[in-house]
């Protein structure tokens, strides 16, 4: 267990989870966010069938630092991608956007191309998904700052 960033005077990591499109199956993002709580980070799940612009939107009022999508539909590029021009029109590039679900090998690479290297598929032990949150989360600002 990665101990609570509390623990070292940053706040926990904050993530917003969510389904993007028409996809309504949830019980994987479920998982993963108990997961990700677990691990000590605050978890907002933003539930079913959001658009893009509905994510942006929460993302930036949540003050997120990770941004996770459920994709299990076989739009999981054109989706992912009006989600990321979505946050750049919000002026949001400091947020660490993550994607799972069903990804073929070609989607992964368009995925990779357009900067998302985050991508979890079917059977992704828990424990990578938490680790590579941890590692490449960005800098939290100093927790004392949001005590007030």
């Amino acid at each position: 267990m990665i101990p609570n960033d509390t623990t070292r005077g940053q706040r926990p990591i904050r993530v917003v989870l969510t389904k993007v499109g028409l996809d309504g199956h949830d019980r994987g993002v479920k998982v993963i966010a108990q997961a990700m709580r677990d691990a000590g980070m605050e978890v907002i799940y933003a539930g079913l069938r959001r658009t893009a612009e509905d994510i942006a939107r929460i993302v930036l009022e949540e003050d997120a630092d990770v941004l996770g999508l459920s994709i299990l539909s076989g739009a999981v590029v054109p989706l992912t991608k009006r989600v990321a021009e979505a946050l750049k029109a919000r002026e949001i590039d400091d947020v660490l956007l993550v994607v799972g679900g069903i990804v073929s090998p070609a989607a992964q690479e368009e995925l990779a191309a357009m900067d998302i290297r985050g991508v979890f598929g079917p059977g992704t032990a828990l424990r990578d998904i938490v680790d590579y949150i941890h590692h490449n989360a960005p800098r939290r600002r100093d927790y004392k700052e949001h005590q007030a």
